[in-house]
């Protein structure tokens, strides 16, 4: 674990990346058989949230944000997110498994958006269910909010990813985005 010692805190590092969406083509993106888009409604919150703890609840974020290590902390995030002055329904989306003879439908993959100026955006929450992974489910909820953030007229976006994570950060790099700053956040025990 990536870790800067200050005292007895211990730290875990994250990469802030960003993409310039005037200089960037953007495939459209693209859902394999048995999978939908959930465009945002206030009455799916519980399902994102849902879909939020079942991607995060075993990886590293959880030591970072303890919200997510519970059902009802996703929830009480989405509601934080939701009410948050910039936030963005259009680059907020769900994607929900159809099922099939062997697993039932659920959600499986969430990603929430929030203007942070008329220019400035910064995604939320990339989050798909780990039995999910290896489908491209990630790299589609991530085109499908920056469309979003571009047709709103946005022209930067950030997302902030925990250094180890070197799945995500590849995705993100494939996608066209570049490192721009590193930073520490206090690991917090688990309870």
């Amino acid at each position: 674990m990536s870790t800067a010692n200050t005292t007895d805190a211990k730290f875990l590092k994250r990469f802030r990346m960003e993409i310039d969406l005037r200089n960037v083509e953007l495939a459209r993106p693209h859902l394999p058989d048995g999978y939908s888009w959930g465009a945002w409604h206030p009455a799916i919150i519980d399902q994102h949230a849902f879909a939020k703890h079942e991607s995060f609840r075993t990886e590293m974020d959880c030591q970072i944000f303890v919200s997510l290590r519970t059902l009802k902390g996703c929830r009480d995030l989405m509601c934080s997110i939701m009410k948050h002055s910039g936030f963005l329904p259009q680059a907020t989306w769900l994607i929900q498994f159809d099922g099939d003879d062997f697993r039932p439908a659920m959600p499986c993959g969430t990603i929430q958006g929030v203007a942070m100026s008329t220019t400035l955006g910064a995604i939320q929450n990339v989050g798909v269910i780990p039995e999910h992974r290896g489908f491209g489910l990630g790299r589609a909820l991530v085109l499908k909010n920056l469309h979003a953030y571009r047709s709103c007229g946005l022209v930067r976006v950030y997302l902030d990813v925990s250094a180890e994570n070197q799945g995500a950060i590849a995705l993100y790099r494939s996608l066209g985005f570049k490192y721009s700053k590193t930073s520490y956040r206090e690991i917090f025990a688990v309870d």
